[in-house]
């Protein structure tokens, strides 16, 4: 079988699998699982043959003319080079995880075949995102994972909670994808082709007229779609969504697609110095921003939410200085980690029974009731934390260097300033991802809250998935040596200097947060450990939040005394906790305005044009009235109208014949 062939077949079979799933969903319900698991590590499989027999050398390249237009073609093009393969094999391995994840977890979910056909289907649009080359077509991908985000978030729908943040997340990654939309039809027109190619082609040439109009209208779409600021605030929200959904979409979909797109088109956005510096002040406000809201929040699910935002804020720092190859890098070694950290918080909602646990101010015992989940999250929140020898130290310490080289001039792909402002945002991040991480792992796992009742082991198809994805969180940055060829052929091996810098400021952030933890621990009762009277609800990852915690008569979350984050952010903890208000500022900015002109038109509909309508409607109705009076049936009194009509006819012509007589 040809390497095209393997390759078409990738996205296809979860695509396949995803149809199957909903057809016999209710019908065969023993099916659904298989069609859930087996086209997805299939396309895993097909994925990783492609990316060996790619091999990071010449790209594999396909295309046949989709449709006729008159003008630009559509083609139904493959472009699979080192990253595509290696991103679509990211995709495949993290997709099955979660798939398997899922057959325990949400094995009682009575809308577990329409998940996870939805989940396949979510797959298979980022899989033709990776391989497609041509933005058309990528562009279907693109909005069809937006619109699986949608359902998947909202899969608790009876929840106001899962409605709210559903509908949040579609909207606010429309807000970006009408001007990339737009922004895909100038860059189209100025290199003459929608195949990626060719527009790089162009660039090379200097064929784009408005390279700087064009890259920001991409970058809208790219913040939306990445969670990047100022259009990042639907990704919080989304943890509304099943704990394995959010994995998905943080670790090897939806949100990686705007990265990986700016990586593929990375000569379109270089062209043009002020969109460099415009991605670089993006990326370091994201980091710093998304670092300081994760470490005042007190739900798990939100902080590594928030830690996923500051991550791919190093991603697009590194696109920010040009290196595409460093942003991958990370792109990748982000991917298993943080899948690993979603999925381990799974197993503690699990084991806890209920998502009113996912607060850290609940939690107390859990290390010894939940082994599995305990000792691979402690390996993510090193990779996490960037400390060596684990996967983030040296994917992150690759964003740093390709910053030095930017801000000391040894590279000319981006402005200088851009480097300095993603060197020293992405130093001060790597000091607050080190404290909010050890800060998760102390409250979750060294809580000092009422302890929740046990419900025994956790099925094995989550505790396997967990130790799965601990090994490349653990050993993938060992690998960087040999990934050279996969990455334009440029080292992405740690300097001495930022390695320094970066792991003392990591160890700085750590020590700092231990150190203020025990001091607060030590003055602080331990709250009595007497297992809450908890029911096993039927969704135990449905994200309620407090609509749960109401029906099991359970309080809301109280400030905790011990929480090392409000000590070290002082002031700044009530507005980080809220996100900066930055929703608070959407909704006086865009939201009551909309709303205001909503009612204003609708007066105007209602007073004034339906006024209107009506008068027109009374009119005719009254004239029909007096047409229907003069209808009585009754003969004489039809003579004696057309007897009063002829008096009438008869002076009106007397008069009239006057008047001509006296004219």
């Amino acid at each position: 079988m040809t390497t095209t062939t393997l390759a078409v077949l990738v996205p296809l079979l979860p695509f396949l699998g995803s149809a199957a799933g909903l057809l016999l969903g209710r019908t065969a319900p023993g099916l659904v699982r298989p069609l859930a698991v087996l086209p997805t590590l299939a396309a895993a499989v097909l994925a990783l043959l492609v990316a060996a027999r790619q091999g990071g050398g010449r790209p594999i390249d396909a295309a046949t003319q989709l449709t006729p237009t008159g003008s630009i073609p559509i083609d139904l093009a493959l472009d699979i080079d080192g990253f595509a393969a290696l991103v679509a094999v990211l995709v495949g391995t993290v997709a099955t995880c979660v798939q398997i994840y899922s057959t325990g977890y949400l094995r009682d979910d009575p809308r577990y075949p329409s998940y996870a056909a939805l989940v396949s289907l979510f797959t298979s649009a980022m899989l033709l995102v990776v391989y497609s080359g041509d933005l058309m077509v990528l562009l279907v991908g693109w909005e069809v994972m937006g619109i699986c985000s949608y359902f998947l978030v909202g899969h608790y729908w009876e929840t106001p909670e899962a409605r709210s943040a559903s509908l949040k997340a579609f909207l606010v990654t429309k807000l970006g994808d009408v001007p990339f939309l737009i922004g895909l039809f100038a860059l189209a027109t100025d290199a003459g082709t929608f195949q990626i190619r060719g527009v790089l082609g162009a660039v090379a040439s200097g064929g784009l007229d408005h390279p700087t109009l064009i890259a920001l209208l991409l970058l809208a779409g790219v913040a939306g779609k990445s969670a990047q600021f100022p259009l990042h605030t639907w990704l919080p929200d989304a943890m509304a969504g099943p704990t394995p959904v959010s994995a998905l979409i943080h670790a090897a979909t939806m949100v990686a697609a705007g990265i990986y797109f700016t990586a593929r088109l990375l000569p379109v956005f270089a062209a043009s110095a002020a969109a460099m510096t415009v991605l670089a002040v993006m990326a370091a406000i994201t980091m710093v921003g998304s670092a300081l809201a994760a470490l005042a929040q007190d739900d798990i699910k939100r902080v590594l939410a928030y830690s996923t935002i500051g991550q791919l804020g190093y991603m697009a720092g590194a696109l920010a200085v040009g290196d595409r190859g460093a942003a991958v890098f990370h792109l990748l070694s982000h991917a298993a980690f943080k899948a690993l950290l979603f999925l381990a918080a799974g197993a503690v909602i699990h084991a806890a029974g209920t998502n009113s646990l996912t607060a850290m101010s609940r939690m107390s015992g859990l290390a010894r009731r939940i082994p599995d989940a305990y000792w691979t999250m402690t390996v993510a929140l090193l990779a996490l934390a960037a400390i060596p020898p684990f996967a983030g130290f040296f994917s992150k310490e690759a964003v740093l260097v390709a910053a030095e080289h930017t801000a000391l001039g040894e590279r000319d792909v981006a402005p200088a300033g851009a480097g300095w402002i993603v060197l020293v945002a992405g130093l001060l991040t790597a000091l607050l991802t080190a404290a909010y991480a050890l800060r998760l792992w102390l409250r979750t796992f060294r809580g000092r809250g009422p302890e929740a009742p046990d419900h025994g082991r956790q099925p094995i198809a989550m505790t396997s998935v967990l130790w799965v994805l601990a090994i490349p969180s653990l050993g993938f940055g060992l690998t960087v040596t040999y990934l050279d060829d996969w990455f334009d052929g440029h080292p992405l091996t740690p300097t001495l200097t930022t390695a320094v810098l970066g792991t003392g400021l990591a160890a700085a952030g750590a020590v700092i947060t231990y150190a203020v933890w025990r001091t607060l621990a030590a003055r602080t009762p331990v709250t009595a450990s007497v297992p809450a009277p908890v029911p096993r609800v039927a969704h135990p990852d449905a994200e309620a939040g407090q609509v749960e915690a109401e029906a099991l008569h359970l309080p809301r979350p109280a400030e905790d005394p011990a929480d090392p984050g409000r000590a070290l952010l002082g002031p700044l903890h009530g507005p980080a906790a809220a996100g900066f208000h930055l929703d608070a500022v959407y909704r006086t900015a865009f939201v009551r305005p909309v709303l205001a002109a909503a009612s204003l038109v609708r007066f105007l509909d209602r007073e004034v044009v339906d006024t209107y309508v009506r008068a027109a409607g009374n009119g005719a109705k009254g004239l029909g009235w007096l047409v229907r009076r003069a209808q009585t049936g009754n003969v004489q009194t039809y003579l004696s109208a057309l007897l009063a009509g002829s008096v009438v006819l008869a002076i009106v012509a007397v008069a009239l014949a006057n008047a001509v007589a006296g004219a």
